[in-house]
């Protein structure tokens, strides 16, 4: 048993050197993934931060979570893995993306899918989304894609420009962008959607041997999505309805649960790989890393205060316990330091000690294709989805206004998803065409009078004008013309390109 004066890193796990700090080599710089240094220093150098509100659409629940395989303890010493049946306590958050308290969470927005482990090493956060990819490998984007997607301080509505702007400058986004405008950007519930950690971690097994790792949450409820029409009638007449739905069901006893999955991959297989296994914008393919089933977890009692329990949870991807450590993600680095950080601001240096936290006290070539898992994406998608998910796109991508730089941003965005599979891309650019071109159709007025922060759509990709075929492109009247991407891309599939 750990004495309470033993040093241990804030969320609990017992500090195996409190001398040293880490280092790249006796006389390199020091590593930022060092956790003990960093909470140590920021401590230092506060003393009282005022409290961040609350979340308004957060709601997070508690419950149990229990090994099924016998085999994970070959893969990680993690003790809570260590037999069949040992079961864990489980602390779970559910959120928006969208913090406005005037926007409903029945939007077209990444789900937050944050899961703390309460592990008798202390606590291990998995803090991760609804999607397995990411908008940006690069963690010096990050504010740029925050504030794009944020609602415009000029006129306090999210602004199409701000949003296609960002995404058309980050062909990296495209992968996360068919996701999102596909059907599992709006999940029916958060019960029904599924969790991913998204980044790569390391297991350590008790023989000291790395793996890679990806964790996959699949619903046992099964996958069910909102059509945009539902979504925009919930959004407006039922704002908190992911939220009060999950209270129904734990409360009247349907309690929902998901089985944890991981892909492993042996260090041995990254030099060889042919994507880069550390970014955040691809996936493992399944057919290489298959998914094994570790375990099942199950939401059973909800908090007995919001504010309390849920607002001061403090998740942070840096609470790691024995047996699992960061990658070389460069996502999941920058992470390990903001969230600490952003807590550190909100919560005072003590967060650690909030209600939620039970830890003890601080003391070869690869492709770089930014496009093909993207076409894989939608090529996988039933043609009702994939019309779905273009009239989606067309439905926002369409707002951007006629001017030099909004034209410029339209066209680049088509770009991008004729990149990643022509057809994407002409779809794309002919719903986009006909919608800024003045076609005013029933599902062009649906799409107006939907919420301004919903990632707006029409339900239907509009017919096409008179006189133009499939393999058409359109482009704005006011276009200063094709990108040379775009270009390659519809000279190669034979498309004849249009301007007015």
């Amino acid at each position: 048993m750990r004495s309470s004066n033993d040093p241990a890193t804030g969320p609990g796990d017992p500090a195996s050197d409190n001398q040293n700090i880490l280092g790249a080599g006796p006389r390199g710089p020091l590593l930022l993934q060092d956790r003990q240094l960093i909470e140590k220093l920021a401590r230092f150098n506060r003393e009282r931060v005022p409290e961040g509100t609350a979340h308004p659409f957060d709601l997070s629940a508690c419950g149990v979570f229990e090994v099924t395989n016998p085999e994970v303890p070959r893969y990680t010493r993690m003790r809570m893995f260590s037999e069949v049946g040992k079961r864990t306590e489980v602390f779970v958050r559910f959120s928006t993306a969208d913090r406005s308290q005037r926007a409903g969470n029945a939007i077209r927005n990444p789900q937050d899918f944050a899961v703390r482990f309460y592990t008798e090493d202390g606590d291990w956060d998995l803090a991760g989304s609804n999607s397995p990819v990411f908008f940006i490998r690069d963690p010096l984007k990050l504010p740029y894609l925050i504030h794009s997607q944020k609602t415009d301080p000029h006129t306090d509505r999210q602004r199409a420009d701000n949003v296609w702007d960002f995404f058309s400058r980050s062909p990296e986004a495209t992968h996360q962008v068919t996701w999102l405008f596909g059907d599992r950007g709006l999940p029916r519930s958060w019960r029904h959607m599924d969790g991913y950690g998204a980044h790569a971690f390391q297991w350590i097994n008790a023989a000291g041997e790395r793996l890679w790792v990806k964790f996959h949450f699949k619903t046992d409820q099964g996958i069910e999505c909102l059509t945009t029409e539902e979504a925009a009638r919930i959004s407006s007449e039922f704002p908190r309805h992911l939220r009060h739905d999950l209270y129904r069901a734990v409360e009247d006893g349907n309690f929902p649960s998901w089985t944890l999955n991981v892909q492993i991959m042996p260090e041995a297989d990254v030099a060889g790989s042919r994507i880069d296994p550390f970014d955040l914008t691809k996936v493992w393919p399944h057919g290489d890393y298959p998914l094994i089933e570790v375990g099942r977890l199950t939401l059973d009692r909800l908090p007995d205060t919001c504010v309390a329990e849920v607002e001061r949870s403090a998740f942070d991807p840096g609470h790691m316990v024995t047996g699992v450590g960061p990658s070389p993600d460069r996502m999941l680095q920058a992470r390990l330091f903001a969230y600490g950080e952003s807590r550190h601001c909100r919560l005072a240096p003590n967060f650690h000690r909030c209600q939620g936290l039970r830890g003890g006290v601080a003391t070869g070539v690869r492709e770089a294709d930014d496009f093909a898992q993207a076409g894989v994406l939608y090529r996988l998608m039933p043609e009702a989805e994939r019309e779905r998910l273009v009239a989606a796109i067309a439905g926002s991508l369409s707002q951007v206004q006629r001017t030099a730089a909004g034209d410029s941003a339209v066209c680049r965005s088509i770009g991008h998803f004729c990149r990643a599979d022509r057809g994407y891309g002409r779809r794309v650019a002919l719903a986009v065409k006909a919608l800024r071109g003045g076609v005013r159709t029933a599902s062009f007025r649906a799409r107006e009078a939907a919420p301004a922060h919903s990632y707006a759509a029409v339900p239907t990709v509009p017919r096409l004008p008179s006189g133009v075929t499939d393999q058409s492109v359109w482009l704005a009247p006011s276009s200063p013309g094709l990108p040379a991407t775009l270009k390659g891309a519809l000279s190669n599939s034979g498309a004849r390109a249009w301007k007015s």
